[in-house]
């Protein structure tokens, strides 16, 4: 009895002394951690311990540390989805998915963000777009959206007139247009009435104007009958 009482008398200062395990939040702590680490699918904790969830992390775009929230890259994800799973998150991180709503929310509340959208077209052009802030509100206000502060990456600006919308989809309408944007381009977004942006838009083809303006739209750069071939939106805290 008295050696066991001993021993644990001797561990207690081990113990005390062990450093509290820290979660992720975001790609950029991933980074902190270990800055070799190349981009690709990690697990963060953007609400908790309980919170565990799969990003892609851009390790390598601007100096890197960007969490990837919305990803498109082949049309293997159909992003024609209702308000449920754009809050909580579909998609696999490692080709195409959506973060989700909520998740994002729970990132921006806790750190100031900047935001990247890269995107490609068929012929292999690239171009990007930058934000110097991004965030968006709680769920009880549309998980309304605040962007600004625009840098030219040769894609334009596309965002600004989404600036100060809720985020809208076939089965929740809470855009500023009299019909549903969700259900008239095919998508889901923080529409005005309706875009210059949907990013979650029908996955075509390049240019194609059968339907008008249904793709996975910029249209400060290609229009709105030319749908990217890529596109990815991501967030990384502010240096």
């Amino acid at each position: 009895m008295t050696m066991k009482l001993l021993s644990v008398l001797l561990l207690l200062p081990l113990l005390s002394s062990c450093a509290p395990l820290v979660l992720p939040l975001d790609c950029s702590d991933i980074y902190n951690e270990d800055s070799s680490r190349p981009s690709g699918v990690y697990t963060i904790y953007p609400i908790g311990a309980t919170s565990a969830v799969q990003v892609y992390c851009d390790m390598d775009s601007l100096n890197g540390r960007w969490t990837v929230f919305q990803r498109r890259t082949d049309g293997s994800v159909n992003f024609y989805r209702p308000w449920s799973q754009y809050k909580m998150g579909f998609g696999n991180p490692a080709r195409e998915y959506w973060l989700g709503l909520e998740s994002l929310f729970h990132l921006t509340l806790r750190k100031r963000y900047e935001l990247l959208v890269d995107m490609e077209d068929f012929s292999g052009n690239v171009a990007f777009a930058r934000y110097s802030s991004f965030s968006i509100n709680p769920e009880s206000d549309g998980y309304r959206l605040h962007v600004s502060g625009f840098i030219n990456g040769g894609a334009g600006d596309a965002l600004s007139t989404h600036n100060g919308q809720k985020f809208s989809t076939f089965d929740k309408d809470q855009d500023s247009w009299p019909g549903n944007c969700a259900k008239s381009f095919l998508g889901a977004f923080w529409y005005n009435a309706c875009h210059h942006a949907n990013p979650n838009g029908v996955y075509r083809w390049g240019a194609d104007d059968t339907i008008y303006a249904v793709g996975v739209d910029w249209y400060q750069w290609k229009g709105h009958d030319y749908s990217l071939k890529t596109i990815s939106m991501k967030i990384r805290p502010v240096q």
